[in-house]
């Protein structure tokens, strides 16, 4: 993608820094963030001359200004917590869905080419259908899954009725560099270093024979631009195809790590899913095919990111 003028929300956060990343050089960004939880030292040039910082919430900002002129929207901008969106449901819908359908009429009123969507296998919620297609009916458990699955759908409408390209991303379980150990709901990898680095022993909730379909953060940035690039319009899994279980997972970084400490289990999470596997089949559709074998490379340039960032 190279001359185009795109905005991504969010772009300030572990995701939505990686996109920006790969877009820069060859394109005009501008991004809008808040900084909730983004933080401006995720992005390696926030001074680069392509890129326009815009600290603000997407529901008190001016978004018809902001699109004017505009080629593509990638939409990263949520909260992002399982026990968080329990806890307090409306503060979730306001960020979540308002911000959302505010963002898609600014881009009908704009012409924008097509919008990428940052959703979530967790509209999967308990579905024992393995591996999860994207056909599957919804079955969210939580408040979080739910706007995810409201943001699909009204991505769907807004291209039926005002011809508005879009791509909806279930991102399955990502990590790598710049993950925040730190929030309410960060993922198990980042959680599992940051612990072995400290001489902490390891938490898992529940026995760890729960399973997940691990993909790199630098997929799905490559992910995101493929979607934007193709003529595809719908719902894409993004994920390996494969599954690992916790305590699977422990072992490998454990050994990356050579660490000899002791995982210790706790109580399961409300809205927690058990097992996670996608059908990736339709990531054809968007020509993107990431890269296999490489988890184990990939796991050491997180733990090398984390490192870094211990010693600063």
């Amino acid at each position: 993608m190279e001359n185009k003028e795109i905005v991504v929300t969010g772009g300030c956060g572990f995701i939505g820094s990686h996109i920006v990343g790969e877009l820069l050089e060859n394109n005009k960004v501008t991004i809008i963030d808040n900084l909730s939880s983004g933080k401006m030292e995720n992005l390696e040039n926030p001074n680069h001359e392509n890129l326009t910082i815009i600290n603000e919430d997407l529901l008190d900002c001016d978004l018809d200004e902001i699109l004017k002129g505009k080629d593509y929207v990638f939409h990263l901008a949520a909260k992002v917590s399982v026990p968080g969106s329990v806890a307090e449901p409306f503060d979730y819908n306001e960020t979540n869905i308002d911000a959302t359908l505010k963002l898609l009429i600014a881009c009908k009123n704009n012409n924008i080419k097509k919008i990428v969507f940052s959703s979530s296998s967790a509209v999967y919620g308990e579905n024992p259908n393995m591996p999860l297609k994207e056909t599957e009916l919804p079955m969210p458990s939580s408040p979080y899954a739910a706007q995810k699955a409201s943001g699909e759908l009204y991505l769907k409408s807004f291209y039926e009725s005002y011809g508005l390209n879009y791509v909806a991303l279930r991102y399955f379980n990502v990590f790598g560099p710049r993950q925040d150990e730190n929030s309410p709901y960060a993922a198990v990898i980042p959680k599992f270093i940051s612990a072995i680095l400290k001489g902490e022993s390891p938490v898992i909730y529940g026995d760890g024979e729960q399973s997940r379909d691990f993909i790199f953060v630098k997929e799905i940035a490559k992910a995101n631009i493929a979607a934007c690039e193709s003529d595809y319009n719908g719902i894409v899994n993004v994920a390996l195809g494969k599954s690992m279980t916790i305590n699977h997972l422990f072992n490998i970084v454990s050994d990356v790590l050579e660490s000899d400490l002791e995982v210790k289990y706790l109580d399961e999470r409300p809205g927690d899913i058990k097992h996670s596997l996608a059908d990736i089949s339709n990531q054809e559709k968007i020509n993107f095919n990431p890269e296999e074998g490489k988890f184990e490379e990939q796991l050491r340039e997180t733990v090398k990111w984390f490192k870094e960032e211990m010693e600063k």
